[in-house]
């Protein structure tokens, strides 16, 4: 059984740091699934991002690392894009009873500044990242724009906006723009043939 008290008291600290740039709430009382936050790193291509991750506690909690992946979509070499799987050794092989529910997400956030593409969860964007920078950092920025935007903003990235101006529907905007991985020219060209 995972150890309640210490998860308690994580958890209550947790709350009372603000300034960390991370949350983690319970998803009812048993404390074993618990969802955390983390916000994106600044100048990075993920920052302004508010990412959901999926946390849960296995029964041999903290001898035994916790389960985490990314419910927020987001492109980035060691996390899926698919499912939002998380390759990180802190959350495999490397955890320790000392490190905490926090220091994991922290890492979280580190790994966002600083992606491992020789070591990928996501082999296309591990590619990408590595053969063309630029493309990566576009295609990450849209999609942080797109699925990271914090809770109540219904505000639409700049790339939306700006095909929307030349009369194009958003969903046809948004749409084009995913399949195009957020290259805005190649959204033009697929709404103009479309």
């Amino acid at each position: 059984m995972a150890d309640r008290g210490r998860l308690k008291k994580e958890l209550s600290e947790l709350q009372k740091d603000t300034n960390a740039g991370v949350t983690v709430t319970p998803k009812g009382d048993q404390l074993t699934e618990l969802e955390g936050t983390i916000t994106g790193p600044d100048d990075t291509p993920y920052a302004g991002g508010f990412y959901r991750i999926s946390i849960s506690i296995p029964s041999g909690y903290p001898f035994e690392p916790p389960k985490m992946k990314f419910l927020t979509k987001v492109w980035h070499p060691n996390i899926s894009s698919q499912t939002g799987a998380i390759c990180l050794d802190i959350l495999k092989d490397q955890w320790s009873p000392a490190l905490t529910i926090k220091t994991a997400l922290l890492s979280l956030q580190a790994l966002l500044c600083a992606p491992e593409p020789d070591d990928p969860q996501d082999a296309q964007v591990a590619q990408m990242y590595q053969r063309d920078p630029e493309q990566f950092k576009q295609t990450a920025t849209f999609w942080t724009e797109t699925y990271a935007r914090p809770p109540g903003d219904e505000s639409d990235s700049q790339a939306v906006t700006k095909l929307m101006e030349m009369g194009f529907g958003r969903d046809a905007c948004v749409k084009a723009l995913q399949d195009a991985n957020g290259d805005e020219t190649e959204a033009i060209n697929a709404l103009l043939s479309g």
